[in-house]
């Protein structure tokens, strides 16, 4: 239970200000000490003063019939309330170009620089960046656009006020709602942002905007690390899979069945061909380069809560798809040592079900600043054990859509899936020329430490203007 702070107690003229609002949440939690606090600033101003656009730059969008599509040419990335935390786009679903482009959705296409705010569901008020290669996308409903205007203010450095922790706390205290959360333009339109010198303000914008670049060159550094895998294995037709264009897998028959799985799903022509494809080119099975290393599930055990100062950040299967990272935090002591990976670990999402944009079949690569979390049993744990195929080189075979595609071909289960350990064994692994290898685990190397460095200027950016905000409050 929460209850309100002794030396910030609820005073009766707060209820006019939070729109007469009887509900506990905006009164007992640390929102109004927040704003208290920004008010003893000499400058702050309502952000709806710094914006400008479509509905004064503040705003999130009708509710349409979304009609998804494949084809690249016939359609455009769209981004929802969980794909505006992804660090990689590349899988983000495709909405109908030519209602994307009408009068009643264009205005939903986002522009570098803009906040975007999740103001529906179970995670009301999460914020995000719009990178420079997110110029293209669209966003759904379910997310506030928080268009800065530059002659007022810079995009980054507002970025920065909004995820700081007296940001969090303004967003997360207009929440409205019980079991649905909703947060809408209005709610936000006051919130007071604080102003300082314009050299304060630019260097913390820029080291927004330096990070802001640094995920996209991950993003970019990703795709081509795939793109040259395929091209170095002889396989380019394989950087386009065309998955959906294909015949579906429909009244096919197998010529043998043996007692390893009677599964239609194991046997589905379109990742047959797939598998066969990769089987014509050098190289190795999974179980041979995973021989001497791991490819296996975590082990089950007990989450016992902890504190950040004495625990380590668990994360599940959604999260490490994140960003940034926001899982529980538990005692290691009281877990299995296979929370703790070794650089240079996949971690393929292991359980879920069939949906297109679910995470079940997608991998993720441990390196870096990544290594100081713990992981869930819910991830096969591939290690390679050859020294001359690295996990570097692996994930780049392991982020594409061919990779992706094979995996749920492998599944086997009710609801929930999880892989077949034998057919997982034998997918086969082109293995390119030692100096193609080399190469194309470098650049996956590169794309993380751009990663890693973008954490550290955002997290910089952060703590400039917590300090200039803390020092101007008393």
């Amino acid at each position: 239970m929460k209850v309100t702070s002794l030396t910030h107690p609820v005073m009766s003229d707060w209820f006019d200000g939070q729109g007469l609002r009887l509900d506990a949440s905006p009164y007992v939690s640390e929102s109004l000490e927040a704003k208290k606090k920004l008010e003893r600033l000499k400058d702050t101003v309502p952000l709806a003063s710094l914006t400008a656009g479509h509905n004064r730059g503040i705003f999130n969008g009708p509710m349409f019939r979304r009609v998804y599509l494949t084809d690249p040419e016939h359609s455009v990335p769209f981004v929802g309330t969980k794909d505006m935390m992804a660090a990689d786009l590349t899988g983000l679903p495709r909405l109908r170009k030519s209602d994307a482009t009408s009068a009643t959705l264009s205005y939903l296409q986002l522009k570098a620089g803009m906040t975007l705010i999740s103001c529906s569901g179970f995670n009301a008020g999460r914020r995000a960046y719009v990178r420079p290669d997110m110029d293209e996308c669209w966003s759904s409903q379910d997310t506030l656009k928080v268009e800065p205007d530059p002659k007022k203010i810079r995009s980054g450095y507002l970025y920065a006020f909004l995820l700081s922790r007296f940001g969090e706390l303004l967003v997360r205290g207009s929440v409205y709602g019980s079991a649905v959360k909703h947060i809408e333009p209005h709610h936000i339109t006051g919130l007071p942002v604080p102003r300082f010198d314009a050299e304060l303000e630019e260097r913390i914008h820029l080291l927004i905007q330096q990070s802001a670049r640094l995920r996209a060159c991950h993003q970019s550094a990703l795709v081509a690390a795939t793109k040259d895998f395929f091209d170095s294995n002889g396989l380019p037709e394989l950087n386009e899979v065309g998955w959906h264009q294909q015949e579906r897998d429909l009244g096919f028959e197998v010529e043998s069945v043996g007692p390893v799985s009677m599964r239609a799903l194991n046997f589905a022509p379109r990742a047959r061909r797939l598998i066969e494809g990769l089987s014509l080119v050098p190289g190795a099975t999974l179980g041979e380069i995973c021989a001497g290393g791991s490819l296996r599930t975590g082990s089950r055990f007990k989450r016992i809560d902890a504190d950040p100062s004495h625990g380590v950040r668990l994360i599940g299967q959604r999260q490490s798809f994140w960003i940034r990272p926001e899982g529980r935090w538990i005692s290691a002591d009281q877990a299995p040592e296979d929370i703790h990976l070794q650089d240079e670990t996949i971690l393929v999402a292991a359980r879920g079900t069939f949906g297109e944009n679910e995470v079940y079949g997608r991998s993720v690569f441990i390196t870096g600043k990544w290594l100081e979390h713990a992981y869930s049993q819910d991830f096969v744990r591939l290690v390679s054990g050859d020294e001359a195929v690295s996990g570097a080189y692996l994930f780049a075979f392991f982020r594409s859509d061919v990779a992706f595609r094979i995996l749920r071909s492998l599944s086997v289960g009710g609801k929930q899936q999880e892989y077949h350990p034998r057919l997982l064994r034998e997918v086969p692994i082109p293995l390119a020329p030692p100096a193609d290898r080399t190469r194309i685990a470098d650049t996956v190397r590169y794309a993380y430490k751009c990663r890693d460095r973008a954490d550290v200027l955002e997290d910089k950016a952060l703590a400039l203007l917590t300090t200039a905000i803390e020092e101007a409050a008393g």
